[in-house]
């Protein structure tokens, strides 16, 4: 099989970005898992229940589970695990956000243990499903690099790890011993295509049998080869613009309209960023650039999906009312910018790129591109060094707060807030109302809440500028069935013969 996107390291804690976590749950469990629709299902815990005295959640692991080494799994693991996570070293997206809710570890036997969290925490199970499990001596002194020279990639997941080159391939032979049941494959060849053409005409030619991330201009034409079939789920991952909310000064890459420097950082103030977005015309990008496959948006989760907002509409496009506001602003004649982003991750990433940019310009924001591969673009815009940049999250736990924390929370390390939040955008009041609603039980007014945190960042602040949910297309050889994934994970475990 051949996959679109890179993996930058195959330690399951260092960075918590997609292809990294679609690695991770080929080789390690976690305690809970998701389906292909985002619903929570038992994972290493075949029970888990909130604690009586109101105070977290009590877990109960399931008998018999194994490493890939025939280390049995035990509590004790899950209490290295959560004390792992916030201590690895130089992470540019830490998994500290679906962790920081637990405050202690209480092991009440081999199989039995209690996340104590200070209270009811009703989204800590979502949470701790994205935090893959590891060995309390395997991985006693494990180092980022000694997971990616393979010594380390022992878990208790469906494959062993039997060679690694980074960039290229993985090789995976089956786990036998897994606990979920037999699989057909006994190895799986998992490549790194990520040209688009090449990864299609790997499939056509028979070098592959599975691929993932296809091209919006070849579905149609995959559709009608007899020898292929498709296969198709809408995501939950967004595609956004965020901007430099850190410097007031000078901001790189935006400078006046004669190339010099602006005193001032102007994506600071709302206006302006108010005006790029009705600059973009979302529907265009949708229709134009994605040929259809997606979904326009103007915030964090899509129609039905639990937090999403009915009354935050998807914005139109208004060039000429952005060209007011960029006046009211104090730039009537706008300014220059450089926008950032990938060329390797995501559906026709670039394209975005190039269509963005020409809406701006159109409103008075000359935008010129620089597009790079996505290992060195992520390292770059973690670092704070662009002022404008594409990127995106997708909402793998299906509950939108660990999106909201993780790239919109008030960067604190340690805490977990703000994990992702390249931008360092923060607003107390977007922060208080996200806390609240991890301590709501009652669902529906969880979801208030979440919404009312939601339109304090999209609408109020226009802290981000959303544009679209990517819908997931793969194709594969016919005689294969996929069970396409909300999440976007492309893994063997979800590939079977047809029957």
């Amino acid at each position: 099989m051949a996959v679109g996107a890179p993996v930058t390291s195959i330690d399951p804690h260092f960075h918590n970005i997609g292809p990294n976590n679609t690695v991770a749950s080929m080789l390690f469990d976690t305690l809970l898992q998701q389906d292909g629709d985002s619903r929570l299902q038992a994972g290493l815990a075949e029970r888990w229940e909130p604690a009586a005295d109101g105070d977290g959640w009590e877990f109960t692991l399931r008998e018999g589970v194994r490493f890939q080494n025939g280390a049995p799994l035990t509590a004790e693991d899950v209490a290295f695990t959560l004390a792992r996570v916030p201590r690895v070293a130089n992470s540019p997206g830490a998994f500290t956000v679906f962790t920081r809710q637990v405050r202690a570890v209480e092991i009440l036997d081999d199989r039995r243990f209690r996340l104590r969290t200070g209270g009811a925490s009703p989204v800590l199970p979502n949470d701790i499903s994205q935090v893959a499990v590891l060995h309390h001596v395997i991985h006693r002194d494990a180092t980022t690099e000694g997971f990616n020279s393979g010594e380390l990639a022992i878990g208790t997941g469906p494959w062993r790890l039997q060679s690694w080159r980074s960039g290229d391939r993985m090789e995976l032979a089956r786990n036998d011993g897994w606990w979920g049941g037999a699989l057909p494959w006994q190895r799986v060849t998992y490549r790194l295509i990520l040209n688009d053409s090449a990864r299609v005409a790997a499939l056509l030619s028979g070098d592959v049998e599975f691929i993932d991330q296809v091209p919006t201009s070849d579905i149609a034409r995959l559709r009608r080869d007899q020898r292929l079939a498709v296969s198709d789920k809408p995501s939950l991952r967004h595609l956004y613009l965020a901007f430099d909310h850190l410097r007031d000064g000078p901001t790189p890459f935006v400078t006046d309209n004669d190339g010099k420097p602006l005193p001032r950082n102007p994506l600071k103030d709302v206006r302006v960023r108010r005006a790029l977005s009705l600059a973009l015309d979302r529907r265009a990008i949708v229709e134009r650039v994605m040929e259809g496959v997606a979904v326009p948006t103007g915030q964090f989760m899509p129609p039905g999906a639990y937090g999403y907002d009915p009354t935050i509409p998807v914005p139109e496009i208004d060039t000429e009312a952005a060209r007011r506001l960029l006046a009211e602003a104090g730039y009537p004649q706008g300014f220059r910018l450089t926008l950032h982003g990938s060329n390797d991750r995501y559906l026709n990433d670039a394209r975005i790129l190039q269509a963005v940019a020409q809406m701006w310009s159109r409103a008075g924001v000359r935008t010129a591109v620089e597009a790079a591969p996505y290992a060195s673009f992520i390292s770059r815009a973690s670092r704070q060094e662009f002022s404008a940049f594409l990127v995106s999250w997708g909402s793998s736990s299906g509950e939108p707060s660990a999106g909201l924390r993780a790239a919109l929370g008030t960067w604190d390390p340690a805490s977990g807030m703000g994990a992702v939040n390249r931008s360092r955008y923060s607003n107390p009041e977007f922060d208080k109302r996200v806390l609240a609603a991890m301590n709501i039980l009652d669902p529906g007014a969880r979801e208030r809440m979440l919404q009312e945190a939601t339109r304090v960042a999209m609408v109020d602040d226009a802290a981000i500028l959303t544009t679209h949910f990517q819908v997931n297309v793969w194709a594969m050889r016919r005689g294969l069935r996929h069970d396409g994934r909300a999440d976007e994970r492309s893994r063997p475990q979800d590939i079977r013969p047809a029957e």
